[in-house]
């Protein structure tokens, strides 16, 4: 799984709402919170910044992927 190098947390937070039922509640600072209840209560912080850090991306997509059980890799194609 080749992580990408240049994906921005704002973009990363649209594409979660769009495909994987997450919404914005809302932002502090410099991070993006986004809720979902399905299949149970999860929310996540994501940084707003331009690029993200790969150990920073690779930790929100297994963190996602626990929670909706599916593997990291899905994610990513839908990016």
């Amino acid at each position: 799984m080749k992580l990408p190098r240049d994906l921005s947390g704002q973009d990363l937070a649209k594409s979660l709402c769009l495909h994987w039922n997450y919404s914005q509640v809302h932002q502090t600072g410099s991070h993006i919170i986004l809720d979902t209840e399905e299949p149970r209560h999860q929310r996540i912080a994501i940084p707003a910044h331009r690029d993200l850090r790969i150990g920073t991306l690779n930790n929100i997509l297994k963190s996602v992927a626990r929670h909706k059980f599916i593997n990291s890799q899905a994610i990513l194609d839908r990016l």
